[in-house]
C-alpha cells in the first residue's frame, strides 16, 4: 500500500489533517464509529481530551484487528458535540494523535452533532483505510 499526502499551495495549509490523500492498495477498511466506550460497553472519561484519546485508541484497535496501521488511514470524520471545546483543545487532541497515530495525518472533517448514541459521548470517529496486500491477523469475526 502506498499513500500520497497532498496539500496543494492555493488552500490554507492544514493543521492535523491532510487536504488531499491518495492511496493505492487492495483491501478498503471501513471502521464503524468509536467513542469512548471500554469493554464493557461503558463511556470513560469525563473530557474531551480524555474521550477522545479512549475513542481514538477504540478507531486504532479495529484497524490494527484487520492488519492496519495509522499511515493506513486515508479518512477519519470527527463528530464532536461541542466544537468550541473541540477548538479549545485542538492543542492537547493534536498531541493525543501525534502519540497514538503519528504524523501521517488523513484527510480528516470535524463535525458539530447535537449528540450521540450514547448520551455521555462527546466525541465519536469513524473513518476508512486503504491496506496493501499484507494478510490481517484473524480476529473474531461475528
Amino acid at each position: 500500500m502506498t499513500t500520497e499526502r497532498v496539500n496543494p499551495p492555493e488552500l490554507s495549509p492544514p493543521t492535523g489533517f491532510s487536504h488531499a490523500v491518495v492511496a493505492t492498495g487492495s483491501r478498503v477498511v471501513f471502521l464503524a464509529g468509536q467513542t469512548a466506550l471500554d469493554g464493557d460497553g461503558k463511556v470513560v472519561g469525563e473530557t474531551l481530551p480524555e474521550q477522545f484519546e479512549r475513542a481514538l485508541t477504540n478507531l486504532l484497535t479495529a484497524l490494527t484487528a484487520v492488519g492496519g496501521t495509522p499511515s493506513d488511514l486515508a479518512r477519519v470524520t470527527v463528530y464532536t458535540t461541542d466544537v468550541t471545546a473541540y477548538r479549545t483543545h485542538a492543542p492537547q487532541l493534536g498531541s493525543i494523535w501525534r502519540q497514538l497515530a503519528g504524523r501521517d495525518y488523513p484527510a480528516m472533517a470535524v463535525v458539530g452533532i447535537v449528540r450521540l448514541w450514547d448520551e455521555q459521548a462527546l466525541v465519536e470517529l469513524d473513518g476508512f483505510a486503504v491496506l496493501g496486500d499484507r494478510p490481517g491477523p484473524r480476529a473474531a469475526r461475528t
